[in-house]
């Protein structure tokens, strides 16, 4: 049994005359009989029960009518789902992000855009650290990466880095703490003798790098008292009382009462977040997703300019 011969069959059992049908697949009808004849040899079941004057499906030929029509329709919605893909409009795109990167408006407005531009592309979103996607990225196990790497971070040569935010960083207070009181930028030195709480180094987050270099080059080692790997432990321990701490102007999004945030001076204590894909992994779903991002990065809705 072929493809040819459902879709003869199919035109002879909606049509119900082998001459009718024959006219509409541009063939002769001899073969098309032939054909119909060969798939009922090899099903071992009478489809058409064929008279003089007029032919008529047998209880046999229309269920199996249904189950052609079925099999013809998968095979067209088949192929047409494999050219889109082919061209960059469907298939699996596995997306990775870090911890703050939900807190960015531009975010929400990147993945709400791709999955209108392209609804037929299957979009597998996954929170992972920054150490975790470059990891991920290497062995495949995902397609783009939404990375803060820390500022001395220099990517192979297959790994493209693409600007999509730049947060202010912000210190973080407890309410009533003195540094609160100052009016404007805060400078780095005034935290070298505050117990400070950061991000762990080994998860490969990039603001632990950037603050330590920020007070290195103050020329002090910081004060670190207590190391927690999600962003809202680093507010909620403030809030406590347990020490300040320096984060992406992203985490003001998320509300915590008890503290206070004022901005970092100098003016370069900014975090970057990236999109990060490979380059010798080429994918048309990955392009687009990139080149949608980069679009809304130079000039796109608003929201999304306002960090950059």
């Amino acid at each position: 049994m072929d493809l040819r011969q459902l879709r003869y069959f199919v035109a002879v059992a909606e049509e119900l005359s082998f001459t009718v049908a024959a006219r509409r697949l541009n063939i002769s009808q001899p073969p098309l009989s032939m054909q119909v004849m060969a798939l009922e040899s090899e099903i071992g079941v009478q489809l058409i029960d064929r008279t003089h004057r007029s032919i008529a499906l047998t209880e046999a030929g229309k269920v199996f009518l249904e189950q052609a029509r079925q099999t013809l329709s998968l095979l067209a919605n088949g192929v047409e789902l494999t050219q889109r893909a082919g061209r960059g409009e469907a298939g699996l795109l596995r997306v990775a992000f870090t911890g703050s990167v939900p807190l960015v408006p531009g975010f929400a407005a990147l993945i709400k855009a791709f999955r209108r531009e392209w609804p037929l592309a299957r979009l597998q979103i996954e929170h992972m650290p920054t150490g975790t996607q470059l990891q991920a990225l290497e062995e495949g196990r995902i397609d783009v990466g939404l990375l803060r790497p820390s500022p001395q971070f220099r990517p192979p040569a297959h790994l493209m880095l693409t600007e999509f935010w730049r947060d202010e960083l912000q210190v973080v207070l407890p309410e009533g703490h003195a540094l609160a009181r100052i009016s404007g930028p805060i400078a780095v030195r005034s935290v070298a003798s505050e117990p400070l709480i950061l991000f762990p180094r080994g998860i490969g987050c990039g603001l632990h790098d950037h603050v330590m270099s920020l007070c290195n080059q103050a020329g002090f080692v910081p004060q670190v008292v207590y190391e927690a790997r999600e962003g809202t432990t680093i507010v909620g321990l403030v809030a406590a009382g347990v020490g300040i701490s320096v984060l992406p102007t992203a985490y003001t999004q998320l509300g915590t009462s008890g503290v206070r945030y004022a901005p970092l001076e100098p003016s370069h204590a900014a975090s970057q977040l990236f999109l990060a894909h490979r380059t010798d992994a080429p994918s048309q779903l990955v392009e687009r997703f990139v080149t949608l991002a980069q679009d809304m990065v130079d000039g796109g809705p608003k929201g999304l300019r306002a960090g950059i």
